[in-house]
């Protein structure tokens, strides 16, 4: 199975950046899988912000963070980045990296829902906070 490994979050102030990091093992490399960055704040579901698959061949970035999110890889080190601007205080929550094999109709259309996505990180806190 997929394995997926997040690191990046913590404190950041308003109209900061962060990025985050995906790390995909379990035997799999990124041109054999489609990753998701994933967000949960208080009241809202799990929102879609980015994805990628085939280590690029396939990417979105126009989930609930659209226009403060790009997503980028490595596939040296088989990870993938998430990369967001102008933080604000609704941005805090955790973030979650999702993957899945790379499939026709994932992260094509659109990022997808969380249940498209059938392995996860176990999430990184990121606080918005003066």
């Amino acid at each position: 199975q997929v394995h997926l490994v997040e690191s990046g979050g913590g404190s950041v102030q308003p109209g900061g950046s962060l990025s985050l990091s995906c790390t995909v093992s379990g035997g799999f490399t990124l041109l054999e899988t489609c990753v998701a960055w994933f967000r949960q704040t208080p009241g809202k579901g799990r929102q879609g912000l980015a994805c990628s698959c085939g280590n690029g061949r396939r990417t979105r970035d126009d989930g609930a963070a659209k226009g403060r999110v790009t997503i980028s890889e490595d596939a040296d080190k088989n990870t993938v980045y998430l990369h967001m601007n102008s933080l604000g205080l609704e941005d805090t929550g955790m973030y979650y990296c999702s993957g899945d094999r790379n499939r026709p109709g994932l992260c094509g259309g659109d990022i997808g829902t969380a249940g498209s996505y059938n392995f996860w990180g176990q999430g990184t806190q990121v606080t918005v906070s003066s």
